[in-house]
């Protein structure tokens, strides 16, 4: 983790820390299972050990990090194991996410669903699917749908406490066998139930797919 220093301004050193911490681990440059050295990345970004040590505990409560006695603050690392148990969660909150979403959803909001699938269409075309895995944010399907919930809880632990986490298997996980075309005609499929506020149907469609999801990640990393 050593090279130029890159200061963080005021007066939102924490937040701002956290998010550089969040991408960088999710997207690898602090891989999995590295130690993380806090006075070297006090030095690095130019910041007292007070901004830092909030961002830090922030990070850990995302799950992204975990201390180890002895050892210290390391990033989290992929395992079958660990995913299987948040895709167990994953796939029964956000089902409920979905039926829940077939009733609050606004008119606006399915409109602006169907103009992010066209454009996840577009882009798997222009990159033929290699980076369709790596939205988030209001660029993610599933994270509008659970917004849409309007379910202060579910919004709680699907986007604040599992979301991160998430993004992390899916960023770096191999993407070799993945068929991004099919993952896109499952959301066509899900979202034309919310369209039609069949709830049963958009839940027992979600489920499915993130099992399908889980399933295909999990043969990714064993084969690792």
């Amino acid at each position: 983790m050593s090279g130029k220093a890159d200061p963080v301004k005021e007066p939102t050193k924490s937040n701002s820390l956290l998010e550089v911490l969040v991408e960088r681990i999710v997207t690898g440059v602090f891989p999995a299972g590295s130690k993380i050295s806090e006075p070297e990345l006090a030095r690095q970004f130019a910041v007292s050990r007070g901004p830092l040590r909030e961002a830090m505990m922030r990070v850990e409560a995302l799950g992204l990090v975990e201390r180890i006695p002895h050892v210290g603050a390391r990033v989290v690392a992929l395992s079958p194991q660990k995913l299987a148990e948040i895709y167990a969660v994953r796939e029964a909150l956000e089902g409920m996410a979905a039926r829940q979403a077939c009733e609050k959803i606004t008119d606006e909001e399915i409109a602006g669903l169907e103009a992010l699938l066209q454009t996840h269409q577009t882009h798997i075309e222009q990159v033929d699917g290699a980076s369709y895995f790596h939205q988030h944010g209001d660029f993610d399907f599933h994270y509008r749908i659970i917004k849409a919930s309007r379910n202060s809880k579910l919004i709680s632990l699907l986007c604040d406490e599992l979301y991160h986490l998430l993004r992390m298997y899916r960023y770096q996980s191999p993407r070799s066998h993945s068929r991004p075309e099919r993952a896109l005609n499952e959301h066509t499929q899900i979202l034309a139930a919310i369209r039609d506020r069949d709830g049963e149907l958009a839940e027992m469609l979600m489920r499915r797919h993130i099992m399908r999801s889980r399933t295909l990640i999990e043969s990714q990393l064993n084969k690792d």
